[in-house]
C-alpha cells in the first residue's frame, strides 16, 4: 500500500500533473452537535360562557407574542409583529371579562390564546392543535390577530383597512358576520387581496390560525400588510398607528361576539 502510494506521489512529481490512488481502508467517523433549547409558553385566558347549552362551545381568540428578539447586538422590539395583535387580543379579553362581570357574558366560552414560537414555524398553536385544552370538535372557531398596528404602502392614503383571510376557506357563514359587524359597527376597508389562493406570499399558511383551519376549524386573520420595518430593528412603538388599531380591535370584538353569542355555531360548508 505504501508503495502505490508513493509510485504515485513520484510520478506527480516527475510528471507536474494530479494523480488518483484507490485502496481500501476502514473509516470512523465522528459528529458532534451543539444545541441550546428554549422553552416558550402558550398564555390562555378563559371566560365561561354564561349559556348551560351552549358553554361546552368554544371561540378562541389568538395572537403570537414571540419576535425575533436579540441577535448580536440588535434588538427587535416587534411593535406591529405582533405587539400590536397581542395587546388587542388582552382588551378583547378584558371587554369579555367586564361584560361577563356586568351579567352580559358571553353565551359560548371565550378561550384568549397568546401563543409563542410563530416566527419559527407556528409552533405555539402547532401545539395547542396537538394537546388541546378544550376538545377541537367544540371548537366553533379561530379568530387570529397578528400585525393590526401600521398602515402599508398599498393603502397610506386610507389607514383606514384591513386584510382579512381565510374568513370564507371554511365557512360563508364566518365571512359574512365579518362583513355584517363591519357595516354596522366600524366601517373599515376590508380588503380581500391576500385571501387569494394564488397569493403568492401564502399569506393564509404563515399564521396561527392556519393549524386551527388543518384541523377543519373555521378561521379569520387580521393583518394590516408588511411595510419597510418589517422583521427590522425600526419596528417601534411610536410608529404604531393606535387610532387605526383601536378600530380594528374593535371589529374583532364586535365579530368574535357574535360567534360566541349567536344561536347555532357556524357551519363548515366548504372543504
Amino acid at each position: 500500500m505504501v508503495s502505490k502510494i508513493t509510485g504515485a506521489r513520484d510520478k506527480i512529481e516527475s510528471k507536474g500533473k494530479p494523480r488518483n490512488v484507490g485502496f481500501k481502508c476502514a473509516v470512523k467517523m465522528v459528529a458532534e452537535k451543539n444545541y441550546s433549547q428554549l422553552k416558550g409558553s402558550n398564555v390562555l385566558g378563559f371566560i365561561e360562557g354564561t349559556d348551560p347549552k351552549l358553554k361546552d362551545e368554544y371561540v378562541v381568540v389568538t395572537a403570537h407574542y414571540d419576535h425575533l428578539g436579540k441577535r448580536g447586538d440588535d434588538m427587535y422590539p416587534g411593535a406591529d409583529d405582533n405587539a400590536s395583535g397581542t395587546s388587542t387580543v388582552l382588551e378583547i379579553c378584558q371587554a369579555f371579562v367586564e361584560a361577563k362581570k356586568a351579567g352580559l357574558g358571553p353565551r359560548r366560552s371565550v378561550l384568549c390564546m397568546l401563543v409563542s414560537g410563530e416566527e419559527k414555524g407556528l409552533l405555539g398553536s402547532q401545539y395547542y392543535a396537538q394537546y388541546p385544552i378544550f376538545p377541537l370538535e367544540k371548537t366553533v372557531v379561530d379568530v387570529n390577530v397578528d400585525m393590526v398596528g401600521r398602515v402599508d404602502d398599498e393603502h397610506k392614503d386610507n389607514p383606514d383597512y384591513i386584510y382579512v383571510i381565510g374568513a370564507d376557506r371554511l365557512s360563508s357563514e364566518l365571512h359574512q358576520i365579518n362583513e355584517h359587524a363591519n357595516s354596522t359597527y366600524t366601517n373599515l376597508t376590508l380588503d380581500y387581496k391576500y385571501n387569494d389562493e394564488k397569493d403568492p406570499n401564502r399569506y393564509y399558511y404563515r399564521s396561527d390560525h392556519y393549524n386551527f383551519a388543518k384541523k377543519g376549524i373555521p378561521a379569520i386573520f387580521y393583518f394590516n400588510g408588511t411595510h419597510a420595518d418589517y422583521h427590522r430593528t425600526s419596528d417601534t412603538p411610536d410608529k404604531i398607528n393606535f387610532e387605526k388599531m383601536t378600530k380594528i380591535g374593535h371589529l374583532v370584538f364586535y365579530t368574535s361576539w357574535e360567534l360566541a353569542n349567536r344561536d347555532g355555531r357556524i357551519k363548515v360548508d366548504k372543504k
